[in-house]
């Protein structure tokens, strides 16, 4: 028992600790890069007395310690400051637009584990049969395309060529703002509102680029699945279990994956994490209004509170994940 306290008061304590040198980083970037805050404000042909008197206003001509814990008190009372860009509270834009991401991401990465997981034990259990090589091939050719180029291309033949998917956005022009917003999710909201034609518009709209991004992460799962697999495989309890007559399908789900799943659910942590900060190469491609094109948008227009919110956003989404990865392994196996 005192050792499991230890355990959790130390992971407990780390969270604190990371948050906080995610902070120092965010705040150094926003001071470093090559963009004047006060610019982005006033504009860059402003008199250099608004300039001046806006860099007062803005505490930009104290200390740079000084400006840290001004900004740290900010983010602990829950102020990223304002968008220049949308004239609103850093926190309502992010409000705003992650569920759009949520949704986007959790679509793909429920295609990624529900194709990649077979593949790769399909894969492992089939070791170096044209099964494997192609499933190789496929992860392969799925993990070296750019993700930009597969939107391209996704764009170019179901939508401009042969009109099967609708144009990029999030849903048509016929049903914007028909929906009330419940949870942000466009899917869900329609579902609540019982709007079955707006929620086939949304469901056809989230489908391209969803598949975009699951097509890039299930051959990043497949092949770490693969790996897990073989690993488990060569063990001497699968050869023991072989000897006793169980059924090759008992081995292998039972058994063997099992025991896989431990290392993978870090894999599938992770991809999670990546989709959930934002595909903003996908979400560019598609004008899909989620946190990617936010921060993408609010970097070009030079607006570093809304820039430096949302990478905080980011951090804290892999710091959550991990730590609920963490637990999973816990519950999936005691020995932890």
């Amino acid at each position: 028992m005192r050792a499991r306290a230890r355990a959790l008061a130390a992971t407990a304590a780390s969270i604190p600790v990371t948050l906080f040198g995610l902070t120092i980083v965010t705040f150094l970037i926003g001071r470093v890069v090559p963009i004047d805050p006060v610019l982005a404000v006033v504009g860059d042909r402003a008199p250099q007395d608004v300039v001046d008197r806006a860099r007062l206003e803005l505490g930009l001509d104290q200390p740079l310690v000084v400006q840290f814990w001004h900004y740290l008190g900010q983010i602990l009372s829950g102020d990223l400051g304002r968008s220049v860009m949308t004239a609103n509270p850093v926190t309502q834009d992010i409000a705003r637009y992650f569920p759009a991401t949520f949704e986007l991401a959790t679509a793909a990465i429920i295609l990624a584990v529900a194709i990649g997981v077979p593949l790769g034990v399909l894969a492992a259990t089939r070791q170096d049969s044209w099964v494997d090589q192609a499933v190789r091939l496929f992860c392969l050719a799925g993990h070296s395309v750019p993700v930009f180029v597969l939107a391209l291309l996704s764009l170019m033949v179901f939508y401009a060529t042969l009109h099967w998917a609708p144009g990029p956005g999030r849903q048509g022009i016929l049903f914007e703002d028909m929906v009330d917003v419940r949870t942000g999710l466009l899917t869900v909201d329609a579902a609540l509102a019982g709007d079955w034609p707006a929620f086939r518009d949304a469901l056809r709209h989230l489908a391209q680029p969803a598949c975009v991004l699951a097509l890039f992460s299930l051959a990043y799962i497949a092949r770490m699945t693969r790996a897990f697999m073989l690993a488990e495989l060569r063990q001497e309890y699968i050869t023991t279990a072989r000897a006793k007559g169980l059924s090759p399908l008992r081995i292998v789900w039972r058994h063997a994956f099992g025991n896989v799943l431990v290392p993978l659910v870090t894999v599938l942590f992770l991809t999670y994490a990546g989709l959930l900060e934002g595909a903003v190469l996908t979400e560019t491609i598609f004008a899909w209004p989620g946190l990617g094109q936010y921060l993408t948008v609010s970097l070009l227009n030079a607006d570093m509170n809304a820039v430096l919110g949302a990478t905080l956003v980011v951090g804290l989404i892999y710091v959550v994940l991990n730590l609920l990865a963490d637990f999973l392994y816990r519950v999936m196996d005691p020995r932890v």
